[in-house]
């Protein structure tokens, strides 16, 4: 168990991290990753939605929309989990942490719209994952995000300094870049 556990771990921020092999939330991937700072303030939120919502959507799955046979409105019911978290996140920040929600803008709203959210929690339900493996997936893929954004955030700092050709500069530069890192992370293919 301990050790399945382990590859759920792996397998998800590594090998298939979400951004990099399965291109999935790409909008706050390339648009929060100016600064390492708000590129890590959005991967504690993503993590802290995604861990919750696998949880949340693994326990309603199981003894909600299993046991009344209505399974076909997972979508809908996981839309909704997703969407009361990120609320919570929007109001805690705004609360707590104001500076760091100014920074996040709009990014942070568009978590709730994020595919990789939404994709967690359905990848969960076809993989067949009890509650705590979908949790540690989604705990995991939620760090393989924060991971690739904040090295995506940590080149564009250092991108600036740089003497970029006119029509290299701005995203295209930027999606040459990830597209590397996407080859890169390939590297870890050979761990699993």
């Amino acid at each position: 168990m301990l050790k399945d556990l382990f590859i759920i771990l792996i397998s998800s921020s590594l090998v298939s991290n979400v951004v990099l092999s399965q291109f999935l939330g790409l909008c706050p991937f390339l648009g929060v990753s100016r600064k390492t700072s708000t590129a890590g303030g959005m991967g504690a939120a993503v993590i802290f939605v995604i861990t919750l919502a696998s949880a949340v959507a693994g326990v309603i799955y199981k003894y909600v929309l299993i046991p009344f046979n209505i399974t076909y409105l997972q979508t809908i019911v996981f839309i909704l989990v997703i969407a009361a978290l990120v609320q919570f996140v929007e109001m805690f920040l705004k609360k707590f942490m104001p500076a760091l929600y100014e920074a996040l803008g709009v990014y942070l709203p568009l978590i709730t719209t994020n595919c990789a959210v939404l994709g967690v929690a359905l990848t969960n339900v076809q993989k067949n994952y009890g509650i705590l493996a979908g949790v540690v997936n989604g705990f995991a893929t939620a760090v393989g995000f924060t991971i690739s954004i904040i090295i995506l955030a940590g080149i564009r700092e250092k991108m600036e300094y740089n003497d970029i050709p006119e029509s290299f500069k701005g995203m295209p530069i930027v999606l040459i870049t990830a597209g590397l890192m996407a080859i890169a992370f390939c590297g870890f293919s050979g761990l699993l």
